[in-house]
């Protein structure tokens, strides 16, 4: 598109049974708040432990969203 400005922002999304869902989970959440998504990619993913096992995945995802200005 001509003339467009897009911003990226990134979220930690997290999930008790995959990075999948913890990615859902991001772009679920973040379709909530934010307009005209176009991009999310998937920056880091580890998980979180406790005694020795996995508590949680986590996937840190970037999203792009398109900017408006007011005019």
């Amino acid at each position: 598109m001509p003339n467009s400005i897009y911003k990226f922002i990134e979220l930690v999304g997290s999930s008790p049974t995959s990075w999948e869902d913890a990615v859902k989970t991001v772009v679920d959440t973040a379709s909530k708040n934010l307009r005209d998504l176009r991009v999310a990619e998937v920056k880091e993913l580890d998980v979180r432990l406790e005694n020795g096992k996995i508590a949680a995945y986590r996937a840190k995802v970037r999203i792009s969203f398109k900017y408006e200005q007011e005019e």
